[in-house]
C-alpha cells in the first residue's frame, strides 16, 4: 500500500492509494464481499485528539449517508457515515478502549467497522485517491 502525500498550508495528509473515499471523509477498503471503513487521516487530523467512539451494533441496517458511528475529540463530535447501503458486520472494539488508534493509524488498526454492502455498484459513486487528493486541496483552499 503506497500513501499520497498532500501538503496544504504547513499541513501534510496522507491518501491511501488503495482505497475509496467518501465527500465526508470515510475511506473504504473492498474485502471480497464487504468493505472495511474508517476515517481519513484528513478527518482524523481536523478532529485532532479522538477521546471517545460510539459505534454501530452488528447487524443495523445501514444507508448510504446516514451517521452510523460518532467520534468524540477534544475539539469537536463527528459523525461517521456509512459510504454504501447494506449491514454492519463487525465493529472495531478496541476502539471503545484505544479510541487514539483512529490518529495513530487511520487506515489499519483504527478502521471502525465492516458492512455487507447490498449495491455493490454503489462502490462506483466513490471518489478514487486522486479525486479524494484534489477534494482535500479545495476544501483547505490550495
Amino acid at each position: 500500500m503506497a500513501r499520497i502525500r498532500v501538503e496544504v498550508k504547513g499541513v501534510t495528509y496522507e491518501v491511501d492509494d488503495e482505497l475509496l473515499y467518501t465527500d465526508t471523509d470515510e475511506w473504504v477498503r473492498v474485502e471480497g464481499d464487504r468493505v472495511r471503513v474508517g476515517v481519513t487521516d484528513y478527518a482524523q487530523k481536523e478532529l485532532k485528539d479522538i477521546v471517545g467512539v460510539e459505534l454501530p451494533d452488528p447487524g443495523t441496517e445501514a444507508r448510504r449517508g446516514e451517521p452510523v458511528a460518532v467520534l468524540e475529540s477534544v475539539k469537536a463530535t463527528a459523525d461517521v457515515y456509512a459510504p454504501l447501503d447494506g449491514v454492519i458486520e463487525e465493529v472495531n472494539e478496541r476502539l471503545l478502549e484505544e479510541p487514539e488508534l483512529i490518529n495513530r493509524d487511520p487506515y489499519g488498526e483504527g478502521w471502525i467497522f465492516t458492512m455487507k454492502p447490498s449495491r455493490r455498484e454503489q462502490l462506483q459513486e466513490l471518489l478514487s485517491p486522486q479525486a479524494y487528493v484534489e477534494r482535500i486541496k479545495r476544501e483547505k483552499g490550495a
